[in-house]
């Protein structure tokens, strides 16, 4: 087997195989637009790098562009710490005993020298030879001479001076760097006394004999200890960076503090952190299981097409992309002012299509779900969140009802007012300065603006694209200048009334049940509209009292008469109709028997060969209420116009038959009406055509048999009379 063989046989066909499946197109449609999100949201973590070292001269201006971040500041915060230490003094520990000991030494020198003194045991030279051994060498012979000669109370005053000196010098704590000092300044003390210089001499001889030592202890546990207090008191330091923040300035010198700015906010890595996108991973998977859960559990008939799917997921994903946009441009060096941008984020306009192409309950969801996203984009700020949701709500309730295509400048009006609103309402909250919120309210009322012109611009290609049908379509081919309307006025008016009389009996009924009444009423414009090529075929559009079935057989009238549907099917395709219009064309008469003819065929010659089932129409049953609804209230409009007289009790009774006869029938097997439903819609019909046919005036008798007589002459009745209508009335006759 050749090598293209293989690939044929083991990639290409299984591929082709599973793409064939439904399930399966539609899983991977899911993963491709999750992937597409996945990568719109990652490049908001994927920003601009640069290589910078600190003390590099920066060769550009280098800005944030993403949302508000907060990070702790390692070098900011150990700068504080560092300060925080410095402040702490050391603390010493007093010594007491040092100053004692001084103190002591002074007290023992002065007791030797009285001692000596009074020693009458030694002369005047011993006495002499003693002092020396107390004093140092460089003391003169002079000064202890003067010593010793001087009275006892001269040296108590001697001994109390210095002991005065040294206390004053050392009792408020004396460290070891400042024990030389110190030493000095006792000694210029001394020098300082009113005494003879023979005393300050001995004194200073005194002082330098004494062993001073530092009294002032430095203690580094408790210093230890009042700084990790200090330390424990320092909290980290937030550095704040908003959006548009210039981070480094092209030709300043890189501080430490912008590298670390740079590589917390990725502008300085090689590579985004694995983790990071994990976690995105994550985070976007729990969204779109939710989306799938949600249609699963409560839009199941979304699923059913996947141009649902597609176009739910171009939603999300453009959406992003454009608020992806908006949040990049920079409007101002001033990150406050740069960051009311995220303000003008779009997300009404989703929220609107959402609504129009699918339903108030979808476009909710989705409006959250946008709301997430942004989150993610606008790096967790819910201030642009809550914006964005508001916005979203407010466009949903403004388009809920559409009824033409200029109610959408009303929600942009509505979604700009209710979005600056918002926004003044937050930053007075979070405290933002006036001229911040002032600019964020006027992005609120451009985001209305923008929503808006969005949707308008869009929706047109979006209906067409995905073949969906909005109100504001359907509301355009209500409009009587519709061609196909103009021809059906001029070629077939009979038809033209009865079918604007359908509409709005079928209208009321579709109010009551709560259907859809403007698809109901426009369904009902056209669901005749293939009689336009045959139209005096059909009674209602015969000027005369000729009538063509006379000649031909009631096989082949049948056959003119059923081929109304599928000529206004043709018609309908042709005219690019939705195809919501277009089922109701072709399942209005579902499978009905066209009565008259088959009860004609049956008077004749062969009443054995004819079978009901060459009399009925050969179309689908109606799928829906709607259809259903049309169905019935063109049986009835058609049955009631032949009564002959049209009293509360007759039309009431008439209508029942008719709802009974279709529900005998089968008609209504493959709808959704419940009996409820049905009970509603017979109510409904019964009170609009007691509207229609009300009291009248009472013409003379002469008048009215001349009437009567004209109506027997062939006037022109805008029903087909018995045999010729393509309804299907109660009372035996053609339908």
């Amino acid at each position: 087997m050749t090598k293209d063989r293989l690939l044929r046989k083991y990639l290409l066909l299984p591929f082709l195989r599973l793409f064939r499946n439904h399930t399966a197109r539609r899983v991977l449609w899911w993963v491709i637009f999750f992937l597409f999100s996945f990568i719109i949201l990652g490049a908001n973590f994927i920003p601009d790098q640069v290589v910078l070292e600190t003390g590099e001269v920066a060769k550009k201006d280098v800005y944030y562009n993403g949302g508000v971040v907060t990070y702790t500041s390692e070098i900011k915060t150990a700068e504080a710490r560092a300060k925080a230490a410095q402040e702490v003094p050391q603390i010493f520990q007093m010594n007491h005993q040092v100053l004692n000991n001084l103190e002591l030494g002074v007290e023992d020198f002065f007791v030797a020298v009285s001692t000596i003194k009074n020693d009458a045991n030694l002369d005047e030279t011993a006495k002499m030879e003693k002092l020396k051994g107390l004093l140092p060498e460089s003391v003169p012979q002079e000064s202890l001479s003067a010593l010793l000669d001087a009275d006892q109370e001269t040296v108590a005053m001697l001994e109390t001076e210095l002991k005065g000196i040294i206390r004053t010098r050392m009792q408020d704590g004396v460290t070891k760097d400042q024990l030389e000092s110190v030493q000095r300044r006792i000694i210029n003390d001394v020098e300082a006394l009113d005494l003879k210089s023979s005393f300050k001499v001995c004194l200073r001889g005194i002082v330098n004999q004494l062993k001073f030592e530092p009294n002032k202890i430095y203690d580094p546990v408790t210093t230890a200890q009042e700084v990790e207090s200090k330390l424990a008191q320092v909290k980290p330091v937030q550095v704040t960076i908003q959006p548009g923040e210039k981070i480094v300035e092209k030709g300043a010198v890189t501080t430490p503090e912008q590298i670390e700015a740079l590589k917390y906010l990725g502008l300085q890595r090689a590579n985004t952190p694995f983790p990071t996108f994990v976690g995105l991973f994550g985070f976007i998977a729990i969204v779109y299981v939710l989306i799938i859960v949600y249609i699963r559990g409560y839009k199941p008939e979304l699923q059913k097409q996947e141009s649902n799917i597609v176009l739910l997921g171009l939603l999300i994903n453009v959406s992003l992309i454009i608020a992806k946009i908006v949040t990049s441009i920079h409007i101002s060096d001033r990150p406050e002012f740069a960051s009311q941008l995220g303000y003008a984020i779009p997300i009404a306009a989703s929220s609107m299509l959402a609504a129009i192409l699918f339903d108030v309950r979808t476009a909710v969801f989705i409006t959250v779900v946008l709301g997430l996203f942004i989150g993610v984009i606008t790096n967790g700020q819910m201030i642009y969140v809550t914006v964005a949701i508001v916005g979203g709500l407010v466009g949903i309730y403004r388009v809920a009802n559409l009824s033409q295509r200029s109610h959408l400048v009303r929600a942009s009006i509505d979604i700009g007012l209710v979005s600056a609103l918002t926004v003044g309402v937050l930053g007075l909250m979070w405290n933002q300065s006036m001229p911040v919120i002032g600019l964020g309210m006027g992005m609120g009322l451009f985001n209305g603006v923008f929503a808006s012109i969005l949707t308008i611009g869009t929706l047109p290609f979006l209906e067409t694209a995905f073949g969906i049908t909005t109100s504001v379509k359907l509301l355009e081919l209500s409009n009587p200048g519709h061609p196909l309307m103009k021809r059906l006025m001029v070629e077939a008016p009979g038809t033209y009334h009865h079918s604007i009389l359908v509409g709005n009996l079928a209208e009321a009924a579709a109010d009551a049940v709560g259907a859809d009444s403007l698809l109901v009423r426009v369904g009902s414009y056209f669901h005749d509209i293939g009689k336009v090529k045959r139209p005096y075929f059909f009674i209602e559009n015969q000027p005369s009292v000729e009538n063509p079935h006379d000649k031909i057989t009631p096989t082949l009238s049948t056959l003119i008469i059923t081929s109304h549907v599928k000529d206004g099917v043709e018609l309908a395709k042709e005219h690019k109709f939705p195809k919501v219009i277009v089922d109701i064309i072709e399942q209005h008469h579902g499978t009905g028997l066209v009565s008259y003819f088959y009860h004609k065929a049956k008077e004749g010659d062969k009443p054995e060969s004819v079978l009901e089932s060459d009399f009925r129409y050969q179309t689908p049953r109606p799928q829906n209420r709607e259809t259903a609804i049309i169905m019935l209230a063109d049986s009835v409009e058609a049955a009631v116009h032949v009564l002959e007289k049209p009293t509360k009790g007759h039309l009431e009774a008439k209508v029942r038959e008719i709802i009974k006869q279709k529900l005998d029938d089968g008609q209504l097997s493959e709808c959704d009406l419940t009996f409820k439903d049905i009970a509603v819609i017979t109510q409904t019909f019964v009170r609009v055509l007691n509207g229609m046919f009300h009291s009248r005036i009472e013409y003379p008798d002469q008048v009215a048999k001349e009437m009567e007589r004209g109506k027997a002459k062939g006037g022109v009745n805008h029903k087909e009379p018995a045999g010729q209508s393509d309804s299907n009335p109660g009372d035996g006759r053609a339908s």
